[in-house]
């Protein structure tokens, strides 16, 4: 037995058969199937089956294919061949769907996970600017802010103004008795030069 070089895959079994594209045969059943689920495919099999009744009914019986007296075998052989391959392909069209579904619901749950992560972002980011944001000083209490400081500024002024105002009466109030302590010195002095 001659020995293979890839031994990473398994050995294929030897197949005699026909070779045909799996795709190719799946858009092809599909068509079949879509056709075949119609309305205007009902009509046309009704009108054929009825055509085909009534001419080996009416016809004279040596011009007749399918003869009534023997039971249509061949209109009921045909419906059957139609039925045993309608089936597999109607199948073969569903399970192609069903692939097709299973891809576009995965393709449907990785946009709805990246769009909920996309979302979940946003709102952390929207909530961080919020928090920014009052944190900021907005003009209106910006103006309360600044009322209320000038409204200090000015009592400080106020009161800077009284306690000037009673140091210079203190100035004037320590003056005075300097001069009246150094006036009735003098007359001390005098009082007693006069001694």
């Amino acid at each position: 037995m001659k020995r293979r070089e890839d031994l990473t895959a398994p050995r294929a079994a030897g197949r005699v058969g026909v070779s045909y594209d799996s795709d190719t045969f799946g858009r092809f059943s599909e068509s079949i199937a879509n056709f075949l689920g119609t309305a205007r495919f009902l009509v046309w099999q009704t009108v054929v089956i009825t055509l085909w009744i009534l001419f080996n009914t009416v016809v004279p019986a040596r011009l007749q294919f399918d003869p009534w007296d023997r039971g249509l075998v061949l209109l009921t052989l045909v419906l059957s061949i139609q039925a045993s391959y309608a089936a597999p392909l109607i199948l073969l069209a569903q399970s192609r769907q069903e692939r097709r579904d299973r891809v576009t619901a995965q393709t449907d749950r990785a946009v709805a996970e990246r769009t909920q992560a996309d979302t979940e972002f946003l709102a952390r980011e929207i909530a961080g600017v919020r928090l920014t944001i009052s944190d900021m000083v907005t003009g209106e209490a910006f103006d309360d802010r600044l009322d209320r400081l000038t409204d200090v500024v000015e009592r400080l002024a106020t009161r800077v103004e009284v306690l000037t105002s009673n140091d210079d009466a203190d100035a004037d109030a320590d003056a005075d008795d300097n001069s009246a302590d150094s006036s009735s010195d003098g007359t001390a002095d005098q009082v007693r030069d006069s001694r």
